[in-house]
């Protein structure tokens, strides 16, 4: 026989489980939602292209990117080199699998850096208000108000082109700009009930931020990775281009048009035409999924 309070507590089970399936059904109908949105699957099918290139691409090239081949450089593009080959006589279809591997780590890294720097910005400036949204504010705007090209190249000189320092600048680079977009969702989200109500329980600043508001304003978060990945790998290829960069012999596609667009005069296109068609394929895969998860995410 079942006592009143054994009777409560088996009541109280049920009224439990429903708010965590509608959590759960919420997350699958938008994972349902993004299979169904054509712009998605048209980015994610290029993407999964690139990323296959990036794992597998020494198993798959017909050629050793790296192997100079001094008595067949600038061959038109033909069956044996697909995409003809470059200055040193390098297979350009093999260097441009290969090379998908360099920015598809690198400009995750950076996007993930300026992500959870701008995250962590924007909910302060956001949830303090006063002084310091003002201070920090003021900081963002005289840091935004410089030309963030001129900001990465002075970094890359002072440091010294590599990896790790791209990943960096271009991290840093992203803050301020992600940490504007995510202060305006706290700001919202700070003036509701669950907010006040964790302040009256007294718990500390850096839970109700990172734990009770920073879940509500994920989309958006969410959103400006998404964003930011394509902006990061237009800023790689730029700075190979320039010199600051991936470095030789490295076969990235920024590094493949610096080291051959001086030969387009003299008519071979080859070795720069087919880089930039790959940086452009994926950056336009990037903006396709990251419409895709707009779309979904923003209703």
């Amino acid at each position: 026989m079942t006592t009143s309070a054994e009777n409560l507590a088996l009541a109280d089970q049920p009224a439990q489980a429903p708010v965590q399936s509608e959590e759960q059904k919420a997350q699958r109908e938008r994972l349902r939602l993004l299979g169904r949105t054509p712009t998605f699957i048209a980015g994610a099918v290029i993407l999964g292209v690139w990323i296959f290139s990036g794992l597998f691409g020494d198993i798959v090239a017909p050629h050793s990117p790296f192997q100079d081949d001094l008595l067949d450089k600038l061959a038109a593009p033909s069956a044996e080199h697909w995409f003809g080959t470059d200055r040193l006589g390098r297979d350009i279809f093999s260097r441009v699998l290969v090379g998908a591997r360099d920015i598809l780590i690198v400009a995750p890294l950076a996007t993930l850096v300026g992500t959870v720097l701008g995250t962590a910005i924007g909910l302060t400036a956001g949830y303090f208000r006063g002084a310091v949204e003002e201070i920090m504010m003021r900081v963002i705007d005289a840091f935004l108000a410089i030309p963030l090209v001129i900001i990465g190249l002075l970094a890359l000189v002072a440091l010294g082109p590599s990896r790790v320092t791209v990943i960096a600048v271009i991290g840093i680079v992203f803050a301020p700009i992600i940490a504007r977009t995510v202060r305006a969702a706290v700001l919202a989200e700070r003036e509701l009930e669950y907010v006040a109500a964790a302040t009256l329980r007294n718990e500390r600043a850096p839970y109700i931020m990172f734990a009770e508001i920073l879940p509500n304003v994920m989309a958006p978060v969410l959103v400006e990775f998404t964003v930011r990945l394509g902006y990061a790998i237009f800023a790689i290829a730029t700075l190979s281009f320039l010199g600051f960069g991936i470095q030789p012999p490295a076969p990235d596609w920024g590094l493949q048009i610096f080291e051959h667009y001086g030969l387009i005069s003299g008519g071979f296109w080859w070795p720069v035409l087919f880089p930039a068609l790959a940086i452009a394929s994926l950056v336009i895969g990037v903006n396709l999924v990251s419409d895709g998860v707009t779309r979904v995410y923003e209703r």
